[in-house]
């Protein structure tokens, strides 16, 4: 009996690894340029990159950063993100870029596109990068 519950749970742990998607699986090795935040052009440059050990990183228009993901595709939900704290010319670009990342919680990829969506509807639109 002991041996079946064992193998029994070894099955839906197993089950359940198989299960949880991954952003990476998605977004592939790619970096990911930004091109528009709530539907109008975002015009500073930013990217994103997702590892295959679920995290994001990239450059904001100014700052590089870093973060886990803490949900399964297609979930999106970044944790603490840390950044290096450069003096930015661009200092309202790199606001808006870092206030729109952190409200976005679901993500869809097609082909060359990803787009995250926030609670409220808005989106982040990216493009693979060449």
């Amino acid at each position: 009996m002991k041996r079946i519950l064992t193998a029994l749970t070894l099955s839906l742990l197993a089950g359940t690894a198989f299960a949880a998607d991954s952003l990476h699986t998605h977004a592939g090795d790619r970096t990911w340029v930004l091109e528009a935040i709530g539907g109008e052009p975002f015009t500073a440059e930013a990217t994103l990159i997702v590892s295959e050990d679920g995290r994001i990183a990239g450059k904001a228009p100014c700052n590089s950063y870093t973060g886990a993901m803490e949900a399964a595709y297609p979930s999106f939900e970044p944790g603490p993100i840390m950044s290096t704290r450069m003096m930015c010319p661009e200092d309202a670009a790199e606001r808006t870029f870092f206030q729109a990342l952190k409200t976005m919680r679901e993500v869809e990829v097609l082909d060359d596109v990803m787009v995250l969506r926030s609670e409220d509807g808005d989106e982040m639109v990216f493009r693979a990068a060449e």
